[in-house]
């Protein structure tokens, strides 16, 4: 009997589980979410906002709250003091994110922490109110020390339940066998806490710790979730690694209802920082019942060159992938996280527009590929870029074509080339030597290897898609305008001339007429369906242009300025049609941080004139602290705030993507799409680490606008060619001016091209 008793219930059991397997099924088939159990993944902010925010203090996890989706799961690392009270803290020691030496000073001790002897303030060795005058401060130091001095007290467990009021609440328990070892019961302080305070999850990388905790709290107790560390470490009470414990998930399905693994788990990199193939992890752990969240996002960290530096490509291959959702993710910016996840998910290439404004490459998509190639240019098109540009420069022999400077030093490995010799200085250019576009004939300038920009290569060590740093080919004016011409999607191209002036009294080249000439041959002069704009710095340039055509032009302003006058912008409505601002010219910055917003936009758009702002760059250290290190956050508070009227962006995918965003085009207005508000973020700083005023921007007068008519064209000597020394007294310091640059030159290029470590 007692046999047969033990095989009915293990009928039931199995019965029961393929009735619950089967309702779990029929909820994720209706479901867009390839989740466990098809509700949305969590956004779990780790320590709260703690990508701005001293980890696990009030400000970060108010402001996670503020910020994020209405479900987000506020993370604590939980740590016991003497007194065996649990505190929010991320780590077993507490210099690296406290103040605690300057309070507790030569109190260093030693303990085996997993077997490796560890030095340290541990928390262990102070009770809770030897802890009330340690504030929290930052512990990763590339983030802001400027929120350092806001007094962040060190919170308990309970204090975060009382004062934050999580809607989900995740501890998680990293060394449970440490604080046992020393007499301290992690396991006791968390059912004692679970009578005050709900806990929806709780996780550790320690499998004994949950033989302890197993059927202490309850049939409505939290979820157990086992923290997977690296494959190769040890799981300290098992001795198994982590990788051996991976393999078999119906073992951990024993104590745990689902894992926390780091991202390279599921979506693996190679030694270039590329992603490989992803694993099966999420299919194979969702069959044996077990929910997957993933660890490790940051938006101020260096992710895979595939996302293009733009954090939410990121989470949505791990949210939207076509094969697989994870349940949640671990987030230091949850604000990220949380647009992504209700903002971009399902949103397909063809997707309806939600706002309209224009995306302007700059060199095309030369984030990812060298600027002004054909791959440049067709990837920006592939992105979603409304408009593609060309800077038009002039080879020697009188050839239009796009580049990203006139220097080619800065864009091609002509210093390495047999070219190399013709540096020269040119001081209506640059007060620096150079090997100019002018040096050499379009045959020439053909065999150049073009180089990818990499802007924060030297204080941030940031590498642009290094496998295609000399990818392409450079594009003659008229095969940019063809390639445009036979693109479906684009509106229309922006043609940018600079220096022309200089390439006619200097060197007998005419830019305007040859780009007047380039368009009229491609048939863009008849053209109905392709819109053309001009742009330059220079008035004189568009005024010759508005007398010899119809094309559209554009006023670029390359000062950061502070206001315009009303009789500029008079001035500026005779030639142009639009005008191109910095993006300092709508929000000032000090020391990284917004200080309010100019009405610059404003007064031009009153006059109905288009404003363009530059330059959008997905690389975090290109944006203030305002924008949480998030391109999509920048790029919505010049759109939903100013109100701009087009971004030009070296990513154009990124741009693009945000005008399919679907929070725009919802009722409600979510937090987490909200623009930034100018000088918000300063408010919260404390008045000892405010930055020091700053020096206004110029204003923008008349004077700035009105420049004389451009010189004729003046023929040029067949004797004076760029680079060849001169013959008159004063050839001996020219031609040492010409090998410094060359020295320079060489050197800059041989750094360029050295193996990336």
């Amino acid at each position: 009997m007692r046999g047969l008793r033990a095989s009915s219930l293990l009928l039931c059991g199995v019965v029961l589980i393929q009735l619950l397997s089967s309702q779990i099924h029929a909820q994720r088939s209706k479901s867009p979410w390839p989740t466990l159990t098809g509700e949305a993944p969590l956004v779990i902010a780790r320590g709260g906002f703690s990508g701005l925010f001293p980890d696990s203090s009030y400000d970060a996890y108010n402001f996670a709250m503020l910020t994020s989706v209405p479900d987000a799961v506020l993370w604590c690392d939980v740590q016991l003091t003497k007194d065996a009270l649990g505190i929010c803290f991320p780590d077993l020691t507490m210099s690296n994110a406290s103040n605690i030496e300057v309070v507790h000073k030569n109190q260093l001790k030693s303990y085996s922490v997993n077997g490796v002897p560890t030095q340290g303030l541990f928390t262990l060795d102070f009770s809770l109110k030897d802890l009330k005058d340690v504030n929290l401060i930052r512990g990763i130091l590339s983030r802001s020390e400027k929120f350092d001095d806001n007094a962040n007290p060190i919170m308990t467990v309970q204090s975060v339940a009382t004062q934050i009021k999580p809607p989900l609440y995740w501890l998680n328990v990293q060394h449970d066998a440490f604080y046992a070892q020393q007499n301290l019961s992690m396991s006791s302080f968390l059912v004692a806490a679970s009578k005050t305070v709900f806990i929806d999850f709780i996780s550790s990388p320690e499998v004994n710790f949950f033989k302890k905790i197993a059927g202490r709290f309850g049939r409505k107790g939290p979820s157990f979730v086992f923290r997977f560390l690296g494959q190769e470490e040890f799981e300290p009470t098992t001795n198994r690694t982590y990788g051996s414990i991976l393999s078999n998930l119906t073992f951990v399905k024993t104590f745990a209802s689902g894992i926390l693994v780091p991202k390279s788990y599921v979506l693996p990199l190679d030694e270039e920082q590329y992603l490989l193939a992803p694993t099966s992890l999420v299919q194979d752990a969702h069959k044996a019942g077990l929910e997957v969240f993933v660890s490790g996002f940051a938006n101020d960290v260096d992710i895979a060159h595939d996302y293009s530096f733009d954090p939410v490509s990121e989470y949505l291959s791990f949210m939207d992938n076509a094969n697989f959702s994870v349940d949640g993710v671990l987030s230091d910016f949850p604000i990220t996280a949380s647009a992504s996840r209700d903002c971009f998910s399902h949103v397909g290439r063809k997707a309806k527009n939600q706002v309209d404004f224009l995306v302007i490459s700059k060199n095309g998509a030369s984030g990812d590929y060298p600027g002004c190639t054909d791959v440049a240019y067709e990837k920006a098109i592939k992105d979603g870029a409304d408009v593609i540009d060309c800077s038009v420069y002039m080879s020697s022999d009188g050839t239009p074509f796009c580049s990203s400077s006139i220097d080619l030093g800065n864009s091609t490995t002509v210093a390495l080339s047999p070219f190399r010799n013709r540096s020269t200085t040119v001081p209506e250019i640059s007060s620096l030597g150079g090997i100019y576009t002018f040096s050499l004939t379009w045959p020439e300038i053909q065999t150049l290897t073009p180089v990818i920009s990499n802007p924060y290569r030297g204080a941030f060590s940031f590498f642009r898609n290094p496998k295609m740093k000399n990818a392409g080919k450079f594009l003659s004016l008229s095969d940019f305008l063809n390639l445009a011409k036979n693109s479906t999607s684009l509106s229309g191209v922006l043609i940018s001339v600079e220096n022309a002036a200089y390439l006619r009294e200097e060197q007998g080249l005419d830019v305007v007429k040859a780009v007047l000439d380039t368009l009229t041959e491609t048939g863009y002069s008849n053209s109905t369906t392709k819109k053309v704009m001009i742009q330059s710095t220079n008035s004189s340039v568009l005024v010759d242009f508005k007398k010899q055509s119809q094309y559209e032009t554009v006023y670029k302003i390359e000062e950061n300025i502070r206001d315009i006058l009303d009789s500029a912008i008079e001035d500026i409505k005779k030639f142009a049609n639009a005008v191109v601002i910095q993006k300092l010219s709508v929000f000032p910055v000090a020391q990284a941080f917004i200080t309010r917003q100019t009405n610059v936009v404003e007064k031009l758009q009153k006059s109905q004139l288009p404003v363009y702002v530059e330059l959008f760059q997905n690389e975090f250290v290109s944006q203030p602290y305002d924008f949480f290190s998030d391109p999509t956050v920048e790029i919505n508070s010049y759109i939903t705030g100013p109100g701009i009227n087009g971004t030009i962006t070296e990513f154009p995918f990124t741009a693009a993507r945000y005008k399919k965003n679907l929070c725009l085009a919802s009722k409600e207005n979510v937090p987490y799409m909200a623009p930034a508000q100018p000088g918000a973020l300063l408010t919260l700083v404390s008045s000892t680490s405010l930055p020091p005023a700053q020096a206004p921007n110029p204003l923008f007068t008349d004077a700035d606008v009105t420049e004389p008519p451009l010189p004729p064209v003046t023929e040029k000597s067949p004797t004076s060619t760029p680079g060849t020394p001169s013959t008159d007294a004063q050839a001996p310091s020219g031609q040492t001016r010409n090998t410094l640059s060359l020295l320079l030159y060489v050197f800059a290029m041989v750094l360029a091209s050295l193996p990336l470590l």
